[in-house]
């Protein structure tokens, strides 16, 4: 694993990192690991089923929005795809 150094960190800096670590009861050099990690990776991605909740609170559907969506649904199966 790759080591890395910081130099010149202001003494205040410093302070509030250890403190931080404290607060989290872990090392300094853990709390440096963690705050790195969570600024460069990217968030999680989006799950389908919280985008579309999201959208859903948003238009402001309620349940009988819903069960009128559903109430008109074709539930007819789709035709297989054909290759020739």
């Amino acid at each position: 694993m790759p080591v890395l150094t910081v130099r010149n960190v202001p003494d205040d800096v410093h302070r509030a990192l250890r403190m931080r670590a404290a607060e989290h009861g872990r090392s300094t050099e853990a709390e440096i690991r963690d705050i790195l990690a969570n600024a460069v990776k990217p968030p999680a991605r989006p799950r389908m089923g919280d985008a579309l909740m999201a959208i859903g609170r948003s238009a402001r559907l309620t349940d009988r929005d819903i069960d009128a969506l559903e109430a008109n649904r074709d539930r007819t199966p789709a035709e297989p795809m054909g290759f020739e």
